[in-house]
């Protein structure tokens, strides 16, 4: 596996393809997924190279979908990743790793081992950090720009329904996020009681 290789042609990709009003979903958001898994992959112990490897280029890959399609985006990035990835040294059965991490990561997550659960934390890592509110307008703009939400207050209702069936699911990430993620769902709460 070349993930150097693998990492660049999907970089290089998603500079020059993705929609400039992908607020959320764009290329910073793949590199905080990439830098969050390998957190997460460290703090769960996770050493294999093999493991390692196959977690980061999910990561770099996750979102790749967004190229093409917004709705049904984890299986347009699996069938980009079951395209070029053999190009890179990746065997069918390393790709089929990928794709379920890829795909564990549709809401609403299901996770099936270890690997596909820091995917998926890493992936909403964000819902228990400081920067949540600065992160969560960018996903309002880039929903509005869709006409998928009217206004903050219908988004506050979205993100309160999403926030509270959400859960992490390493031993990791609860301790380090929940509580957190449990005090951002407060305040939209009790934003939400002072309309």
């Amino acid at each position: 596996m070349d993930i150097e290789k693998a990492e660049a042609y999907i970089v290089a990709e998603l500079q020059m393809r993705l929609d400039p009003t992908l607020y959320y979903h764009g290329l910073h958001h793949v590199l905080d997924v990439v830098r969050a898994s390998a957190e997460i992959a460290a703090l769960e112990q996770v050493q294999d190279e093999e493991s390692l490897i196959l977690l980061k280029t999910a990561a770099l890959y996750h979102d790749c979908g967004f190229i093409s399609v917004y709705q049904g985006h984890e299986e347009a990035g699996c069938r980009i990743a079951r395209r070029v990835l053999p190009d890179f040294g990746y065997t069918p059965g390393q790709i089929d790793k990928v794709c379920g991490m890829i795909m564990a990561t549709m809401i609403p997550q299901n996770p099936q081992n270890q690997l596909e659960m820091i995917l998926c934390d890493a992936d909403l890592d964000y819902l228990g950090r400081d920067d949540f509110d600065t992160i969560s307008a960018t996903l309002f703009e880039e929903l509005k720009t869709r006409d998928l939400i009217d206004d903050i207050p219908a988004w506050d209702t979205v993100q309160v329904r999403f926030i509270s069936a959400h859960r992490y699911w390493t031993a990791s990430e609860i301790e380090r996020r929940e509580a957190a993620k449990q005090r951002h769902l407060q305040q939209l709460k009790s934003r939400l009681g002072a309309l």
